[in-house]
């Protein structure tokens, strides 16, 4: 994806792979957080409980900063490896997928092993449906009621997002906007000298 833009999956999908009696079951997952991603691995593993492994892989963020895998007892980056590298290859985001090995009573060996778990995850990714999504930062501006004429021109003007509002005396309100254009809502906030403005995040 070029600057400003990312590639997600809409909802699980699911996929498999078998070679030499052994059975390989992928799930594909939009996922955003860790915490979430843990959940997911912890339930996969009671629905696929007779699996030997449970091999995984998830990217997550606009800019794929995190990136992990994990191969769950399989050789060293024959399992988990293979399964990011896909995931990358089609340049895709805030994705997990698991891969559950059913030991089949014949060896792969590593080239064998890091087919089917490409494979596997292939057949999941096929199966996903897919989203482009815009690169955005969040910010919160803090002001005072009698501002609220200056803060909504500007959100109007820019047609900037709104995440949430709180319009007591003392005013809160979250907006999103596209990443490229930052600067010049930031400029636009700061020549109002009194409001407050606080970056949140980017997704």
């Amino acid at each position: 994806m070029s600057d400003g833009i990312y590639k997600e999956i809409v909802s699980s999908s699911f996929g498999k792979y078998k070679i030499k009696g052994s059975k390989f079951i992928s799930y594909a997952y939009p996922v955003h957080s860790e915490k979430e991603i843990k959940d997911i691995i912890e339930n996969i593993k009671r629905i696929e409980s007779s699996a030997r492994h449970h091999c995984y892989a998830y990217v997550l963020g606009a800019e794929k900063s995190i990136r992990v895998f994990n191969d769950d007892g399989e050789p060293y980056s024959s399992a988990g490896k293979p399964i990011l590298g896909q995931i990358l290859s089609k340049d895709l985001t805030n994705i997990l997928i698991i891969v559950n090995r059913y030991f089949g009573g014949i060896k792969l060996g590593i080239s064998g092993l890091i087919n089917a778990y490409r494979s596997a995850s292939i057949d999941a990714i096929i199966n996903a449906d897919f989203i482009i999504k815009v690169v955005k930062d969040y910010y919160e501006v803090n002001f005072q009621y009698q501002q609220i004429n200056d803060v909504m021109r500007i959100v109007k003007k820019s047609n900037l997002e709104i995440i949430n509002t709180n319009f007591e005396i003392k005013c809160k309100l979250i907006f999103a906007v596209e990443k490229q254009k930052s600067n010049l809502i930031l400029n636009a906030f700061k020549d109002k000298h009194k409001l407050k403005i606080k970056y949140l995040k980017t997704l």
